[in-house]
């Protein structure tokens, strides 16, 4: 793994947001298994002795501004939920960012109905309300929006089927949300959603300059949350996450694979469940036995 970039604020900035540069410096470090924690020489004292989630909620900071300042020719619109959904995210960060050594677990990018929604990654609104209990409030300005993809916010009635699978077996095999994010924490690779031809883009489907310029900056705050977090594993949840994780940690890192849970996987809707236990068995507990 590498040290993470230092990192300059891009051309938005909110209101009452104080300037928070990082730079951080450091040599390699091999992480030899995906289960061993990582203990990585260029972790200094101060950073390991940080116990609360302001280097996550930074890092995200100014993954949101650089992102806003970036140019597209290939989508018609592009939503920034760490922006206008920041309340719910910043409540996430808050509860769940300040522990070290879990399990990373690396999303692609929003869906049209969770994130995008709430700010909570693979944020289904009912599980963010009534699982999370996490009541997100949209701000301003909102952007320019694709009347097929409002922006609604807990008003949704649209599922995002991928985060309900998530969540709802997060929810059956370890409980509460403080049991689920005690061994993993959930990270989205890209903090945007794309829309054009009148549809949801993946990240892929950009164009080159623009695959470039986001994949830099999203492999900055990538960096920064790795060193913060210290995570024992990094699992892609789908291949593109998984690509750009060994892409930027190297083959050596051992990044795991877990299939994504997206409605339009057919793998996935035949037993994703299953799938899960397989790709996650060795940071799960015992199964309880039944009464």
């Amino acid at each position: 793994m590498h040290a993470a970039d230092s990192i300059q604020a891009g051309k938005r900035s909110d209101a009452g947001t104080p300037p928070d540069p990082l730079a951080a410096s450091g040599s390699p470090c091999r992480q030899p298994s995906p289960v061993a924690p990582v203990h990585c020489q260029w972790f200094d004292d101060t950073l390991t002795a940080l116990t609360s989630p302001t280097s996550v909620l930074r890092a995200t900071r100014r993954l949101a501004r650089e992102a806003d300042g970036l140019s597209w020719h290939t989508p018609s619109h592009v939503y920034n939920p760490l922006l206008y959904a920041w309340a719910g995210h910043r409540e996430y960060l808050q509860r769940y960012a300040g522990a070290r050594g879990r399990v990373l677990l690396l999303g692609m990018n929003p869906g049209p109905w969770g994130m995008t929604q709430t700010g909570v990654p693979f944020g289904d609104v009912v599980t963010v309300r009534e699982w999370f209990q996490i009541e997100s409030k949209l701000g301003r300005p909102l952007p320019v929006q694709h009347p097929k993809y409002p922006i609604l916010g807990m008003a949704c009635h649209r599922n995002e089927g991928s985060g309900s699978r998530l969540w709802r077996w997060a929810a059956e095999r370890l409980g509460t949300p403080e049991d689920f994010f005690a061994r993993f924490f959930v990270w989205n690779y890209c903090p945007l959603l794309f829309i054009g031809n009148n549809r949801n883009l993946i990240p892929e489907q950009l164009g080159r300059d623009e695959a470039a310029a986001l994949g830099a900056v999203c492999d900055r705050a990538l960096r920064a949350v790795v060193r913060t977090l210290q995570p024992s594993a990094i699992v892609g949840i789908g291949r593109y996450a998984e690509r750009r994780a060994t892409e930027l940690f190297g083959v050596d890192a051992g990044i795991g694979y877990l299939p994504h849970p997206s409605p339009a996987n057919p793998n996935s809707n035949k037993r994703w469940p299953e799938l899960a236990e397989q790709a996650l068995a060795s940071w799960l507990p015992p199964r309880r036995a039944q009464a």
